[in-house]
């Protein structure tokens, strides 16, 4: 896939033109709502295997087509005004994927093998549905890269028969689907919310259903809460013992403990509580992860950080998500909800005490609108990244690109004459999100929150990995 940045006066035709792709196809996967509206700086995702390479000083029309797998005899017949004795600098060669016409008696599986790529990706590649309807003489795109795998979780706090639709649109991608979240109570009960529908949703997607626990409401910060269970044996057992009930009625497979605002007094508690909770819940088959804080070193003070310990949760827990998000809080001052220079140094800290195959990397799907000048504790309003696109065209504005937090983000005016600027995430800031968690190595992604369409993320997500199901 291609990630294409909208110039001034630029329409869609001639941009699929250029790609060489249909209009149609951008539209789609980009869920464009009016394709004759687009904003310049907006970046749209554009489907395809081909590649347009750039020619470097040096380079023969041979280099580049063993460089591709292809032939030079392939690379003059897309090109017709390369001249094979007069190639230079800054030329733009045009390379289609590999083809392939499905012969009688061949399957998909036999295809796969033979370009070495696998069925997964070849399937997604061509946008088969039913594997069934695939008939010989139908022409296959061979997928170009190989795609590591993946495991993915996303949080979900729409609960209910509202989240059935948005399971059913997203389930695909998920490896985990976590329905937020059950609220310990004092005595070690549990506050009981209405999961079963997203549990039946998930299971049907073929997405392991992963229990919620936290302390914390939109009222409380917890911190008092946590106190009280952590530190009273019996309240201890009692949560676990309630842990375990509700995760064989419900059919959950594993839980994910996010403690938040805990005491700093209290971090041996909560460790103690973390290993007793492994022993528990391993010796039922049940797997345990944790949400830890974003932090940069293991001497950070704060409320929400200091009970947090990295190392000790990398060794006790299966696998930790790191809540790196919210920078940009709804609260505070204008800037990227999920700064890519910031999230870098958490990650550099984590490596170093948490073994790489069990971080998941916390990925934000929302965007947000603050007005100008900011007052303290004034709110934001939190909306879809579709929203944030939507708005710009409303407004007129002209999306620009913080490259150090690799993120997009714009201002305007509003009918009262009012400032706004917004932040949020697109198809570049969510490449460069993806580039990282594989220059890291990390095991997974987990999202923060389903509810808010972004189709640009998804398509991506699939393009750089095949998710683990």
């Amino acid at each position: 896939m291609f990630i294409h940045v909208v110039k001034s006066r630029e329409t869609l035709w001639q941009i699929a033109h250029s790609y060489r792709i249909s209009m149609t196809a951008i539209v789609n996967i980009n869920e464009l709502t009016n394709p004759n509206q687009l904003v310049i700086g907006q970046a749209l995702v554009i489907p395809s295997e081909d590649v347009f390479h750039t020619v470097k000083p040096g380079e023969s029309l041979w280099r580049i087509a063993q460089t591709y797998g292809t032939t030079v005899q392939v690379i003059i017949q897309n090109n017709q005004f390369v001249n094979p004795a007069n190639i230079f600098p800054g030329l733009l060669i045009y390379i289609p994927a590999s083809r392939h016409r499905i012969q009688p008696g061949e399957t998909l599986w036999a295809i796969a093998q033979i370009y070495g790529v696998s069925l997964q990706n070849l399937i997604r590649v061509n946008n088969i549905i039913d594997t069934n309807l695939v008939y010989p003489g139908t022409i296959l795109v061979i997928p170009r890269k190989t795609r590591p795998p993946m495991r993915v979780n996303a949080y979900i706090y729409v609960l209910g028969v509202d989240a059935v639709p948005i399971i059913k649109k997203e389930g695909k991608h998920l490896t985990y689907l976590s329905p937020f979240a059950y609220l310990i109570k004092e005595d070690g009960s549990l506050q009981p919310i209405n999961d079963i529908p997203a549990i039946q949703a998930a299971k049907a997607e073929r997405a392991i259903p992963m229990m919620s626990i936290t302390n914390f409401s939109s009222s409380s910060k917890g911190e008092n809460l946590a106190h009280i269970v952590l530190n009273t044996p019996t309240f201890v057992e009692s949560l676990l013992a309630n842990i375990i009930k509700t995760m064989k009625e419900k059919g959950y497979l594993g839980i994910n403990i996010d403690f938040e605002n805990v005491i700093p007094a209290d971090r041996e508690a909560y460790n103690s509580f973390l290993q007793r909770a492994v022993t528990r819940l391993h010796s039922e088959g049940f797997y345990v992860s944790t949400a830890l804080a974003p932090k940069v070193s293991g001497s950070q003070t704060g409320l929400l950080y200091e009970a947090h310990d990295y190392e000790a949760h990398g060794k006790i827990a299966d696998f930790v998500v790191l809540m790196t998000y919210e920078w940009g809080w709804r609260k505070g001052p204008p800037q990227a909800i999920s700064p890519l220079n910031q999230i870098k140094r958490v990650l550099d800290y984590a490596i170093t005490v948490i073994p790489r195959e069990k971080i998941y990397f916390g990925f934000q799907i929302y965007a947000r609108d603050w007005l100008l000048p900011h007052i303290e504790g004034q709110e934001a309003e939190t909306f879809s990244c579709q929203e944030a696109i939507l708005r710009a065209v409303k407004y007129g504005a002209v999306i620009q690109y913080d490259s150090v937090a690799q993120s997009p983000f714009y201002r305007y005016t509003d009918e009262q004459l009012k400032v706004h600027e917004v932040w949020f995430e697109d198809a570049r800031s969510a490449q460069a999100k993806f580039d990282v968690v594989k220059n890291y190595n990390l095991k997974g992604i987990s999202y923060w929150v389903l509810g808010y369409p972004f189709p640009q993320n998804w398509a991506l997500l699939e393009d750089n990995f095949t998710i683990q199901k």
